[in-house]
């Protein structure tokens, strides 16, 4: 009985060790959040594997897989093909979506309101103070406007976010281009700040008159009012998968270093000015069992994944894409012996 349980026990502990070592861990992008939690929750029902997500902002993940304290880093700005080498760092996108301004005034009603990219660079740079102003008016005639001070609220922490909506801001006002720019972080000339998806969204429903930006299936989810927003052939659109969609048509995925596609202010009537990819960031060379699982959970998602992310209005990846990540991956990511890990 002794040599049994003995036995049973080294059963045991083998068994724990590999469930831990089918657990991974990544960090980064508050904007694939809501999609890498559902894809998480399904796949730990389909394989047993468990995926701990920490959603910290798209600086914090691109640290952290640099520091090697997590399996993926995630990233809505795409990194440089030089920063990816002097790191080490293969990028590949996993999902796109949308990014949608949000707002709280009493007698507007979601998607009333029309917003233009060059109007919000003047709101976020403190030149348009009140909500009534005439270059607000001027693209909402009928629309009882209400006249109260405008709160902006930004992002806190280091964010892709941010660089998704600064970099539309940046292609939509020459002077928010030269004062302030695009980036993960900027120098915000007002607002408060939030950290993360959440701490934006809950600023806004705190502030009467405040203006933010957030992942739209987040405002979706948590009942906000967003705007409509004029694109770069001057329609003003509703945030739907379909504006998404058209925003991402025309992406040259594979004429581009790293995938490295920025998809803001694409032309085409029906396209979302506000799209985006959301990156994961993985070592090229890295521990053979935690790699494959990491690979193993984003092949899942590419062919599992694309009817909970339509439910959450994301953008699957497109199968000619996938193709390509997944070539990219065969040749690019090694275990530490140098063999492919896919």
């Amino acid at each position: 009985m002794k040599h049994l349980f003995v036995s049973i026990a080294v059963a045991a502990s083998a068994f724990t060790a590999t469930a831990q070592a089918a657990n991974i861990t990544g960090a980064g992008a508050t904007f694939p959040y809501p999609i890498y939690a559902k894809w998480a929750e399904l796949y730990k029902a389909a394989s047993g594997n468990g995926l701990n997500y920490q959603s910290v902002g798209s600086g914090a993940g691109i640290k952290q897989i640099k520091a090697k304290t997590v399996d993926f880093g995630a990233s809505d700005m795409p990194l440089a093909a030089a920063e990816l080498n002097a790191a080490g760092l293969f990028q590949f996108p996993a999902v796109m979506g949308g990014v949608v301004p949000i707002v709280n005034l009493a007698g507007i009603a979601p998607g009333q309101m029309k917003l233009s990219g060059a109007v919000i660079a003047d709101i976020y740079m403190g030149k348009i103070v009140k909500w009534n102003a005439p270059q607000i008016a001027a693209l909402n005639p009928g629309v009882k406007l209400p006249d109260a001070d405008i709160t902006v609220v930004r992002r806190a922490d280091s964010s892709g976010t941010s660089f998704l909506w600064t970099d539309f801001l940046s292609k939509s006002s020459p002077e928010w281009k030269t004062k302030v720019g695009a980036g993960t972080t900027v120098k915000w000339a007002v607002g408060v700040g939030g950290k993360g998806n959440e701490g934006v969204a809950a600023n806004v429903q705190r502030i009467k008159g405040g203006i933010g930006y957030v992942e739209w299936a987040y405002a979706k989810k948590n009942k906000m009012s967003h705007t409509q927003l004029q694109n770069k052939d001057g329609v003003f659109l509703q945030p739907s998968d379909d504006a998404f969609k058209a925003a991402a048509a025309g992406a040259n995925w594979s004429g581009t270093p790293g995938f490295a596609v920025i998809l803001t202010d694409q032309p085409g009537k029906d396209s979302w000015p506000v799209t985006g990819a959301s990156y994961i960031l993985v070592h090229k060379a890295q521990d053979a069992a935690k790699g494959k699982e990491v690979l193993k959970f984003f092949d899942w998602s590419y062919k599992n994944g694309a009817a909970s992310a339509a439910e959450l209005d994301y953008v699957p990846m497109p199968a000619p894409v996938i193709k390509l990540v997944q070539d990219a991956w065969r040749t690019n990511l090694k275990d530490t012996t140098g063999k492919a890990l896919w």
